[in-house]
């Protein structure tokens, strides 16, 4: 039987979800600062499997340790006892189709005229390569190509003499949607863009500061939720306390509402919202809207799960868990090359056959991207005998790229931008499709829509895009394709 070598993330085929590019954490002044970094990166491991990295300081020195994989394969205990000092930052990044490799790890730790800074972010700078441009013409020398540095350089540039200046009229000339932590050896700051698009909160922990991407790293921690940093704030942690400053001239909720639907983990709790109580809602509201005469719901596992089991109570079908997921797929297998219909697909997701084998089935997802796997799950689901198959997802159609930090396919290779819902199930094979309502969506939720982003769905950009319209315009992409 011939063999061949796949690498899953290049695979759309067995994995047709979007994906969020990083997470970050930080905490200031605990004397387990290292340890406390680790295990909070490690609660947010779903915002980030590619590489990690943790900087420490001990107020005078800066120690750091990056890897390319999982927050448990890059820190060992040896590792971990190195990384000295009372306050850190550390970051989880899933790469996007660009460039991928040790030099673009966060965060970046660097000296300069004022003494060691150290940075990291989750989102995406969408004018960074204008400013990167910018920058080299006047002689700076880049060692990566993440839009994190141009802000390094911005702030090395600054003639303004206190940090907290430096830092605000730097991030002043970023456009687009970030959370961004910076460490220097007496303080720690944390900063969220004018639109709050990237979720960013704060807590304690025994008298410490922490900040993270979500708040499920508190609960890791044992650290108490204080409140999210608002958009368009900066805050300054140092041994006078906290100071909430506000750089930027104005500043509009706009928060990522796909961060409820599938980014953020089901027990964090994010601007006031559960976010699996707002996943479990709307499967609810999709109960309600696009109702359908089946025998079980069944999610496509882990994000369909919530709105599943709210659409099961809503309708009063009952819920099986009739698709198994594999949690130990890792980044390279082994496909039999032509012997195995649907291989990537069944390498994460088998059905049990005795649950589905002349049912009519209701599967619920979160979202649907280019439709390969949603096509691959329904007649893998149709193999073990399912009557009917009917296909219910938990947003709203996605018909747009996301600009702000969410790695997306380019608009032409979404399934909902090329076709209408009627040409889009018969091209996944379901018996009948509903996604559901944008109203429906913030009804579950519970907040306006006008507090969000929902570009992916809409088209409504709450951040102008500038230059060619291609998703992410992350310096990764943008530099990988100079010739």
């Amino acid at each position: 039987m011939t063999m061949m070598d796949i690498h899953l993330p290049s695979d759309h085929e067995a994995d047709d979800h979007f994906h969020d590019e990083c997470g970050v954490f930080g905490v200031y002044d605990n004397q387990e600062a290292a340890n406390v970094t680790y295990l909070g990166l490690y609660a947010q491991q779903h915002r980030g499997q590619e590489s990690a990295g943790i900087v420490c300081t001990d107020g005078h020195t800066f120690s750091s340790h990056r890897g390319m994989g999982l927050v448990a394969d890059v820190f060992k205990k040896s590792e971990i006892s190195e990384l000295t000092g009372r306050s850190s930052i550390g970051h989880v990044r899933y790469s996007t189709s660009g460039e991928s490799g040790l030099r673009n790890c966060q965060p970046f730790s660097f000296e300069y005229a004022h003494g060691g800074i150290a940075m990291c972010h989750n989102g995406n700078i969408v004018n960074a390569p204008a400013l990167r441009k910018e920058l080299e013409k006047e002689g700076s020398i880049f060692q990566s190509t993440s839009d994190t540095e141009v802000l390094i350089h911005l702030v090395a540039r600054s003639k303004s003499p206190a940090t907290r200046e430096r830092l605000a009229e730097a991030i002043n000339r970023l456009r687009g949607g970030f959370s961004l932590l910076v460490l220097t050896e007496s303080s720690l700051f944390g900063v969220r863009d004018r639109n709050g698009i990237r979720p960013l909160v704060l807590g304690k922990l025994d008298g410490s500061y922490v900040l993270a991407s979500e708040t499920c790293a508190f609960d890791l921690i044992g650290a108490t939720y204080e409140r999210d940093i608002e958009p368009g704030e900066m805050v300054l942690i140092d041994e006078h306390g906290i100071q909430s400053l506000r750089p930027f001239d104005s500043a509009t909720s706009k928060f990522c509402v796909f961060e409820y639907v599938y980014f953020a983990r089901p027990d964090s709790n994010l601007e006031g919202v559960n976010v699996y109580h707002a996943r479990y809602q709307i499967g609810v509201e999709l109960a309600k809207e696009s109702p359908v005469e089946a025998d079980i719901i069944i999610p496509i596992p882990d994000s369909g799960v919530p709105p599943a089991m709210g659409y099961a109570e809503e309708s009063g079908i009952p819920f099986q868990m009739g698709l198994i997921r594999n949690h130990y797929v890792g980044r390279t297998f082994i496909e039999p090359q032509q012997s195995i219909r649907n291989f990537g697909v069944k390498l994460k997701l088998n059905p049990i056959r005795r649950l589905i084998e002349g049912k009519r089935i209701v599967l619920v997802d979160d979202s649907i991207v280019r439709g390969t796997t949603s096509r691959k799950i329904v007649e893998m689901v149709r193999a073990a005998g399912a009557k009917e198959v009917h296909m219910r997802i938990s947003s709203p159609p996605t018909k747009h790229s996301c600009f702000y930090g969410i790695d997306t396919p380019n608009e032409d290779e979404l399934l909902a931008n090329k076709m209408d819902l009627e040409e889009m199930c018969r091209a996944i094979n379901a018996d009948s499709l509903a996604f559901v309502s944008s109203e429906g969506m913030y009804r579950a939720v519970g907040k306006p829509r006008d507090l969000h982003c929902d570009a992916c769905f809409s088209g409504d950009y709450p951040v102008p895009i500038d230059g060619p319209r291609s998703p992410q315009l992350s310096l990764l992409r943008f530099f990988s394709r100079r010739p």
